[in-house]
């Protein structure tokens, strides 16, 4: 199938390129971008020049920031293209539920992405905790927004998520592998002076559940969620990639190379089918964060 890819930055680049390269069921047919490219594929500036001159595309995948995102996937809806959302599936939930209506009704695939949890160790985790009683889980989630996302400031802008960015990966995580689902309680949310968006966050869920994430951290970073049960101690490293049980490594691999292939290999499965997949338990956590977080100035933040 052919396949365009919309917004050419750094996720871009790095890992929805590579994957679509090496995928025996898509070819990179378009790109729309107002200043990267692809060498060898068509490009495009203009999303609407390529769906009045593209019509043999029958796929989108959309790696815009979240705020600018919906207005690109209705018009490929309406257009009649099945949609790939990079996570977060949009700015708010609402204009994703609003997507979801108009891909059901056009009987189009409607993809909302969660790469985390195609990690390596993310279905042997789902596997064990199945059959557990929960009754604490711990998530600490810390990285250098400058080495990930440099002299980017869409991230700290309205609906640029902040530290929700990265921290989002491990609420989808959290969200696929507990048998039993969590609300928010309460929130803590670090906002630089001279930023609109947290840069750091800790939060406690029911459960005896809780998370701390901060874009802070230099040097190594760390993508560990820990959880006890009556029958032993889970623990995820690598953002999901390894997996060690009382303490002992029993699953995954060193390396997140195999996230994004899995989920063009999703999407390629829905499109067959003529199915939807669009999971916004995630993104409630965080829009749950948002309202109910308390507001604390930090020092401020310059790239």
């Amino acid at each position: 199938m052919k396949v365009a890819l919309v917004g050419i930055g750094k996720i871009a680049l790095d890992q929805h390129v590579p994957a679509i390269a090496a995928s025996p069921d898509w070819e990179l047919a378009a790109t729309v971008s107002r200043k990267g490219s692809v060498p060898g594929v068509p490009a495009f500036s203009d999303f609407a020049t390529f769906l009045a001159e593209r019509p043999d595309v029958p796929v989108v995948s959309l790696c815009l920031p979240p705020v600018p995102r919906f207005d690109y996937a209705e018009a490929a809806l309406l257009a009649g293209r099945h949609v790939m959302l990079e996570k977060p599936p949009g700015a708010t939930l609402a204009e994703v539920h609003e997507l979801q209506a108009l891909a059901r009704d056009r009987g189009l695939t409607l993809y909302a992405t969660w790469h985390s949890r195609m990690a390596h160790a993310v279905a042997p985790a789902k596997a064990w905790l199945a059959d557990k009683a929960v009754h604490e889980a711990h998530i600490t989630w810390r990285e250098d927004v400058r080495k990930w996302h440099p002299g980017q400031d869409w991230v700290f802008e309205p609906g640029g998520m902040g530290v929700f960015d990265p921290g989002i990966n491990a609420l989808s995580i959290l969200t696929e592998i507990l048998p039993q689902p969590v609300h928010l309680t309460k929130a803590r949310l670090e906002f630089p002076a001279n930023r609109q968006t947290p840069i750091a966050a800790q939060l406690t869920f029911t459960g005896n559940v809780t998370a701390d994430f901060d874009w802070r951290q230099e040097g190594p970073q760390t993508w560990d969620i820990s959880v006890r049960t009556d029958r032993g101690e889970l623990a995820l490293r690598m953002g999901g990639n390894v997996l060690e049980i009382d303490g002992r490594p029993m699953a995954g691999e060193n390396s997140i190379m195999g996230e994004y292939p899995a989920l063009y290999a999703r999407m390629a499965h829905l499109v067959r089918r003529g199915e939807s997949e669009v999971d916004l338990a995630p993104m409630v956590h965080v829009a749950d964060a948002l309202t109910l977080g308390e507001r604390v100035t930090t020092a401020a933040f310059d790239f």
